[in-house]
């Protein structure tokens, strides 16, 4: 395997998001809002060359900073997240993967966090492929909360600019984004 820098790494995330994601003409998002542009991450995320692409950078940005586990919002979350543990496994890199659902099970363990049991004190990353908002982010901040978890770090692929870093900064969280729209234009 060729080793590629950060740099690399991330102008061909963003190549891929360009040719495959991102998409103009008449849309309504997730929050309800009309918009002339759609970017939906999970074309690329989905994709081996996406997959790896977002799984190495996320790697790469989070080594040494002592994050335990790795998560987010189903579905945005749930091909980074399945990226960046397999990657992890690769370079004998012990992380815990979790997926935060909209609502908790009604049968079951009724949980609404899956994956192994996320403790209090651990270094949480929270992953998304795209942010408008941060509704999604902030109703999985809601659901960690709930089980004592605290969010570390919240790291999203694309920043859409239109709200979603202050509606978390007014919970106390930073977003960052490897790429905004203005990448885009």
């Amino acid at each position: 395997m060729v080793e590629q820098s950060l740099k690399e790494l991330k102008a061909g995330l963003l190549a891929l998001l360009k040719k495959d994601a991102f998409k103009r003409g008449q849309f309504v998002l997730s929050s309800g809002k009309s918009s002339d542009y759609y970017l939906d991450g999970r074309i690329a995320t989905l994709s081996s060359e996406g997959a790896y692409l977002a799984g190495s950078i996320i790697l790469e940005l989070i080594r040494g900073k002592g994050i335990t586990a790795i998560g987010g919002p189903t579905l945005g979350a749930d091909p980074i997240v399945g990226a960046v543990m397999a990657l992890a496994h690769l370079q004998n890199l012990t992380l815990k993967a979790f997926i935060v659902r909209k609502n908790a099970k009604d049968h079951g363990s009724k949980r609404q966090v899956e994956g192994p049991a996320l403790s209090p004190g651990e270094k949480v990353l929270l992953v998304d492929d795209v942010a408008t908002t941060g509704k999604a982010l902030l109703e999985a901040k809601q659901a960690l909360d709930k089980i004592g978890v605290k969010i570390e770090a919240i790291l999203v692929i694309v920043d859409r600019l239109e709200g979603a870093g202050g509606n978390l900064e007014k919970e106390g969280l930073k977003l960052d984004a490897l790429f905004t729209i203005e990448d885009f234009r």
